[in-house]
C-alpha cells in the first residue's frame, strides 16, 4: 500500500543533460513509472553519442541535440518551440552544461529542478567538485535546487552531505557519493515534487562562494596547500609546476607521514619551498610547514609517466616485438578502430584520447586486453600513460613479459651453478616488496645436508623486522590496493604466480634439494609441483567466496532478511617447518591469499631458500607491496613475536606439538588471535591379511619413507596380521636393501640426507632406544659414515605398545611394525587409537565392510584405504586430538583464513 501510494502520481518529464549521470537518472526515472517525454542533450562527438541519447534512442523516447539553446542571449524560437511541443510537466537538468533559456526553465507547470554536486550556496559554479578540494571543505555533497534566472541561486529542494576523507580525489569522491546517492536524491526530488511534498527553501547568503572554472593558466602550484591544490585540480586541468624548464604536470596527490625520511634524487621545482625527492615510491613534495606528500603521476611534453621514473623516463629503447607479440598488437589495432569507430585508421601514432576516447572506452579497452591476454592486467592509469597506440602496445608487451618497470626489484642473489643449471637465490628477508637486510646485518649460514657445507649467509631477522613486516601487511590489508582489488583480480595475480613457479620449477626443486635434502624428482613433482597446483586451486577460489541467507523465525516483527559475509581476517602469521618447506608454503600462503589477507611468513631457519625465492616470484607476479613478507629466522625470537603480536589476527603453525601448546598459549594471552595448528602424528597403518600383499608393501614403505620419512602423515606404525607378518617383513627387508642412498641431485636416488645435524642425531638416538627396549632392529639403525647427515632406512619388529618408540614419532625412515591377531578388528582398532595423536590412518584390506568399519572408528582426519599419502589440493588436510585443530587445502582451508559476519535487516 505505501509503495503504491508513493508511486501513484507519475509524471510527465524532460530530462535536460549529459553523461552517464543523467543517463542513470533518465533510467531511474522510467523505473519509477514516470513518462520521460523527450531527452535534450548535447550534440555527437566525434561521431559518438552521449550515454543519455544512447539509452533513450533505444527506449523510442524522442531525443534532441541542439548544439545550443540561445544566440546572443536570446532563445533561438525553434528550438523552445520543439521542447514545448513535448508536453512536459516537469524539467529535471542533470549534470546539464547547456544555458538553457528561461522560455524553457519557467515552462512546465512544475518547472524545473537542477542537480549541482556542491552543498549550496557553497561552491556554485562548474568546477564546484574541485574548489571543494581545493579549499579544504571537511564535508562535500550534492544539492538539488529549482532553477531560476541565477547562476545555481535557485530554492533549494534536496541537499545530502558526506566526509571528505584526507585523501579523497575528484574521482573518489565522485564515484562514492556524488554520483550513486546524486542518482538517487534526483529521483528522491521527483518524488517529492509528485507527492506535493517538496520544499523550497531559499539559499542563504552567509557561505556564498562562487569560483570560476578552473583553466591551465590558474592552475599553477604554490608551495601552499600543494594536496589540496594537486587534487583539486585533478585531472581537469592539472596542477603544475615548473621543472627543468619546462611545465611538469602532478596526479595522484597522497598525504604521507615519513617524508622527511624518504630517500632518492632531488628535483629542483620552481616556487617549492625546498626540492622534491624523487623516490621508488613516486615524487615526494614539501609544503612550507615541511609537512609532505606524494604525487603518483607526471605529465611532460604530451606525455604521462610514473613519477618514480622521471630521471629513466625516456631512457628505455622500443622492444622488437615477436611474432606472436605481433599477432597480440594487430588485435588491439582492431580493438582500438572498433572503440574510435571516427578513425578511419589505427597508426602507430594514434592518440586515443585526441581521436575522441571517452572514460567509459578506457574502461573497455582495459577488458578486452584482458580476454586476449589474462596475464595482462591493466590499470585504467595505464591507458592514461600511454595514450598512443605505440606506446600502449609497448606498455603491453612490456606487462606480459614481466617487464613493465612499474619499479625495478632490487635482488642480491648468490649464484651457483649447480644440476646442470645456474641458480639464483636470493637470501634477504623480504618485506614491503623489498629484499632487505636484518636488523644490524645479522646472519646465519644455512647448510646443504648433502655434505654439510655452508650453501651461503642468510639474514637473521630481529623483533624490529617482524614489526616492521608486520606494520607493512597492515598497511597493505587496510589502506592498499589488496584489500580493494577485485576478488576475481587477485585470483588472476595468484595465478600468474603460480605460472611463474612453474616457469622456474627445476630452478625451485634444485634450491629445495641442497637447503632440505629433498630428492630433486621428488621435489619436483611434490614439493614444486604441488605447490603450484595449490596455488592455482585457490586462484581459482578467490571470486566464488560467499555467505549465505538464513531464515530466522524468532524475532518479531517477522519481517527480517538475515544473511552472511566472509570477510578476511587481516594480517596473518604462518609458521612452517622443514620437512616440505616450499609446500608447507603453498598450503598455507595460497588459502591466506585466496581469501584476501596479507602474510608474514617464517620458515624454518634450517631451510629459507625456497621461502626467499618464492617472495621474488610473488614480486614479479604482481603481488602489492607488503602483501607478502618472509622473515628466516629462530622460533623463540620471530615466532614468539608473531604469536604475541597485536596486530596479527591470525597464526597458522604446522611442526611439534610442543611448539604448538606454546604458540596457541601465547595467541590467547596476546589478543586471542585465531589459530590453526597441524603438529604431530603417530599414525597408524593396519593391514590385514587379506589385503593386496604386494601392494601393501609397495604402499607401506611409502608410508614411511617417503620423502625420507620426513613426513607429518608417515605411518609411524603399522599393525599387521600375525598370519602374513613375517612374509611382510621379509619383502620389506628384500625391497628397503635396494633402496639407493646418495646425492638428491642424482636422478637414480631413492632416499636423499636428512634434513639437518640435531635430527640425524634424534634419529640415531630414537633407534638406540628401540633397541634397548628390546625391539627387534630388523635392518638399518645408523649414520651413514660419509659427509652429509644420511641415515639408514630402518625397519623395527616385535614391538610393544609400552615401547617409547610405538609412542613416540620418529619423524624419519624408520619402519614400526606390531603383530595383531587375525579376527579380532576391535582389538587393534584399540591399540592404534591408543595415541594423544590423530593426523592420518590407513587400512589394507580387499573387505569394503571391514575397510568402511576401520575407517570409521579410526580417530583421525585423515584416513587412506588401500593407499597412503594421497593428498589433493582439493581434500582436506588436518589432525585431531593432540595433532591439532584446523584444516589446510580443499574449501574447508579457506575458512581458517575468514570470518564469518551476520547481518540482519528488519524490513
Amino acid at each position: 500500500a505505501l509503495w503504491t501510494q508513493s508511486h501513484s502520481v507519475r509524471m510527465k518529464i524532460a530530462v535536460i543533460g549529459q553523461s552517464l549521470f543523467g543517463q542513470e537518472v533518465y533510467k531511474e526515472l522510467r523505473k519509477d513509472g514516470h513518462t520521460i517525454v523527450g531527452v535534450f542533450t548535447i550534440p555527437d562527438k566525434d561521431g559518438k553519442a552521449d550515454p543519455l541519447a544512447t539509452e533513450a534512442e533505444k527506449d523510442g523516447v524522442p531525443v534532441f541535440k541542439f548544439p545550443r539553446w540561445r544566440v546572443k542571449s536570446q532563445a533561438i524560437p525553434e528550438v523552445v518551440s520543439q521542447y514545448r511541443d513535448m508536453g512536459a510537466e516537469l524539467n529535471v537538468l542533470p549534470f546539464c552544461s547547456q544555458f538553457i533559456p528561461m522560455e524553457v526553465i519557467d515552462h512546465p507547470k512544475h518547472g524545473s529542478i537542477i542537480y549541482h554536486p556542491s552543498l549550496l550556496p557553497r561552491h556554485r559554479g562548474a568546477s564546484a567538485i574541485n574548489w571543494t578540494l581545493i579549499h579544504g571543505d571537511k564535508k562535500a555533497g550534492f544539492t538539488v535546487f529549482w532553477a531560476d534566472d541565477g547562476l545555481d541561486t535557485g530554492p533549494i529542494l534536496l541537499q545530502k552531505e558526506c566526509d571528505v576523507e584526507p585523501n579523497d580525489t575528484v574521482n573518489t569522491i565522485y564515484k562514492r557519493f556524488l554520483f550513486p546517492e546524486g542518482v538517487k536524491g534526483t529521483v528522491e526530488a521527483v518524488r517529492l515534487i509528485a507527492e506535493g511534498k517538496a520544499p523550497k527553501i531559499t539559499q542563504p547568503q552567509e557561505g556564498a562562494t562562487y569560483e570560476g572554472i578552473q583553466k591551465k593558466e590558474g592552475a599553477k602550484v604554490n608551495a601552499e596547500a600543494l594536496h589540496n591544490w594537486i587534487r583539486g585540480n585533478d585531472k581537469v586541468p592539472g596542477a603544475w609546476a615548473e621543472v627543468d624548464g619546462r611545465k611538469v604536470t602532478f596526479y595522484g596527490s597522497i598525504l604521507v607521514d615519513n617524508g622527511t625520511t624518504a630517500s632518492g634524487q632531488p628535483l629542483e621545482i620552481s616556487g617549492a619551498s625546498r626540492p622534491g625527492i624523487v623516490t621508488k615510491a613516486g615524487l615526494v613534495l614539501f609544503g612550507n610547514d615541511d609537512k609532505a606528500l606524494l604525487v603518483k603521476n607526471l605529465q611532460f611534453d604530451g606525455k604521462m609517466i610514473a613519477a618514480a621514473q622521471y630521471f629513466r623516463s625516456g631512457s628505455s629503447a622500443a622492444v622488437e616485438l615477436t611474432e606472436e607479440e605481433k599477432t597480440f598488437a594487430e588485435q588491439m589495432r582492431a580493438v582500438w578502430k572498433s572503440i574510435l569507430s571516427n578513425v578511419s585508421q589505427i597508426e602507430d601514432s594514434t592518440d586515443f584520447f585526441k581521436s575522441g576516447a571517452a572514460s567509459m572506452d578506457v574502461v573497455r579497452l582495459v577488458e578486452e586486453v584482458k580476454l586476449r591476454a589474462s596475464s595482462c592486467q591493466l590499470q585504467n592509469e595505464d591507458v592514461y600513460m600511454n595514450t598512443t597506440f605505440q606506446d600502449f602496445i609497448q606498455m603491453c608487451v612490456r606487462k606480459l613479459r614481466g617487464e613493465d618497470d612499474e619499479e625495478e626489484l632490487v635482488v642480491d642473489y648468490v649464484e651457483k651453478t649447480i644440476n646442470n643449471m645456474t641458480i639464483k637465490i636470493p637470501h634477504q628477508l623480504f618485506i614491503n616488496g623489498e629484499f632487505v637486510d636484518a636488523e644490524g646485518g645479522k646472519t646465519y649460514k644455512t647448510i646443504n645436508p648433502t655434505d654439510g657445507t655452508a650453501i651461503c649467509d642468510v639474514s637473521l631477522a630481529q623483533i624490529s623486522d617482524v614489526d616492521k613486516a608486520v606494520a607493512a601487511a597492515k598497511e597493505a590489508f587496510e589502506e592498499g590496493e589488496w584489500g580493494k582489488m577485485n576478488p576475481r583480480d587477485r585470483g588472476r595475480l595468484i595465478y600468474k604466480l603460480a605460472d611463474l613457479m612453474e616457469q622456474h620449477q627445476e630452478e625451485l626443486a634444485t634450491i629445495e634439494a641442497i637447503d632440505s635434502g629433498a630428492v630433486y624428482t621428488l621435489a619436483l613433482k611434490t614439493h614444486v609441483g604441488m605447490s603450484i597446483q595449490t596455488f592455482r586451486y585457490f586462484a581459482g577460489w578467490c571470486d566464488k567466496i560467499q555467505g549465505s541467507t538464513i531464515p530466522i523465525n524468532q524475532a518479531r516483527p517477522n519481517r527480517n532478511l538475515t544473511f552472511t559475509k566472509k570477510e578476511p581476517i587481516g594480517v596473518c602469521a604462518i609458521v612452517i617447518p622443514w620437512n616440505y618447506p616450499l609446500m608447507m608454503l603453498a598450503w598455507k600462503t595460497a588459502a591466506c591469499l585466496g581469501a584476501g589477507n596479507t602474510v608474514v611468513l617464517k620458515p624454518a631457519q634450517v631451510t629459507p631458500l625456497t621461502a626467499l625465492k618464492f617472495a621474488e616470484l610473488a614480486a614479479r607476479a604482481g603481488l602489492p607491496k607488503g602483501v607478502l613478507n618472509i622473515l628466516p629466522g629462530s622460533g623463540a625470537l620471530v615466532g614468539q613475536r608473531l604469536s604475541d603480536h597485536p596486530d596479527v589476527r591470525k597464526l597458522g603453525f604446522t611442526g611439534s606439538t610442543e611448539i604448538g601448546k606454546h604458540i596457541m598459549k601465547s595467541c590467547a594471552v596476546s589478543n586471542v588471535k585465531k589459530v590453526s595448528l597441524e603438529l604431530g602424528g603417530k599414525s597408524p597403518l593396519i593391514i590385514f591379511s587379506d589385503c593386496d600383499l604386494d601392494k601393501a608393501v609397495r604402499m607401506g614403505m611409502s608410508s614411511v619413507f617417503f620423502n625420507k620419512g620426513e613426513n607429518c602423515i608417515a605411518a609411524g606404525r603399522l599393525f599387521v596380521e600375525d598370519t602374513i607378518h613375517d612374509q611382510f617383513v621379509k619383502k620389506v627387508v628384500e625391497e628397503v636393501k635396494k633402496m639407493k642412498i646418495g646425492d638428491p641431485l642424482d636422478r637414480s636416488t631413492d632416499h636423499g640426507p636428512q634434513n639437518h645435524k640435531a635430527h640425524l642425531d634424534k634419529l640415531v638416538e630414537y633407534c638406540q632406544t628401540g633397541v634397548k627396549e628390546g625391539a627387534t632392529l630388523v635392518y638399518g639403525g645408523k649414520q651413514v659414515q660419509r659427509p652429509g647427515f644420511f641415515f639408514e632406512p630402518t625397519v623395527f619388529t616385535d614391538v610393544q605398545d609400552h615401547m617409547y618408540i610405538a609412542k613416540e614419532e620418529s619423524f624419519g625412515p624408520v619402519m614400526i611394525i606390531s603383530k595383531f591377531k587375525g579376527g579380532d578388528v576391535d582389538d587393534v582398532l584399540r591399540r592404534a587409537n591408543a595415541t594423544e595423536y590423530g593426523l592420518a590412518s590407513g587400512v589394507f584390506t580387499r573387505d569394503i565392510s571391514k575397510a568402511l568399519y576401520v575407517s570409521e572408528r579410526l580417530d583421525a582426519g585423515t584416513v587412506f584405504v588401500n593407499t597412503y599419502n594421497k593428498t589433493d589440493v582439493a581434500a582436506p588436510f588436518g589432525g585431531f586430538k593432540q595433532s591439532g585443530f584446523g584444516k589446510d587445502l580443499g574449501q574447508d582451508a579457506l575458512n581458517e583464513y575468514l570470518k564469518t559476519k551476520a547481518v540482519t535487516i528488519e524490513y
